[in-house]
C-alpha cells in the first residue's frame, strides 16, 4: 500500500467533513426547513429564501454523498491493501461537471485533484500484489 493510495480516503473524507460543516456555516435557511416541518420545505423556487435551502441541502447531501466513497475506499483499501480505480473516476465525473458549469465559485476542482491523485495511487499499485499492510 503506497502512502499516497492512504492519503486519497483521508482527503475524501475532510472534504466530506467540510462540505457538511458548510452545509451549516454558509447563509442558509435550516431554521426555515425546520420550522416549516421539513416536508417539502424547498420546492417553491420562488421562495425567497429559496436559493439558501437550495445550497444547505445540496452541501449537505454532497457532503454524506462524499464521506460514504471515504469510508468505503478505505475499507477497501484496509482489506486489499490497493485503492480501486473507481474512486478517482467517480471524483472525476462529479467534479468535472461541477467545475465547468460553477468555476472559480466552486470548491470542485478540489474533486478534480483528489481524482487525479487517486488515479495516480491506483495505477501505481496495479502491478503491486494484493495483501492487507
Amino acid at each position: 500500500m503506497s502512502p499516497l493510495a492512504r492519503w486519497i480516503p483521508r482527503l475524501i473524507i475532510v472534504t466530506a467533513l467540510l462540505h457538511v460543516v458548510w452545509a451549516f456555516a454558509q447563509p442558509n435557511d435550516w431554521a426555515g426547513i425546520a420550522a416549516d416541518g421539513f416536508w417539502r420545505t424547498s420546492v417553491d423556487p420562488d421562495a425567497p429564501d429559496h436559493f439558501e435551502r437550495e445550497a444547505g441541502i445540496w452541501f449537505l447531501a454532497c457532503g454524506v454523498t462524499l464521506l460514504a466513497l471515504g469510508t468505503l475506499s478505505r475499507a477497501v483499501l484496509r482489506s486489499t491493501g490497493r485503492l480501486p480505480a473507481q474512486v478517482g473516476w467517480y471524483l472525476l465525473l462529479l467534479g468535472v461537471p461541477l467545475s465547468v458549469i460553477y468555476f472559480p465559485v466552486t470548491g470542485s476542482w478540489a474533486l478534480l485533484v483528489i481524482g487525479v491523485l487517486a488515479l495516480v495511487a491506483a495505477r501505481g499499485e496495479a502491478g503491486a500484489p494484493a495483501g492487507r499492510n
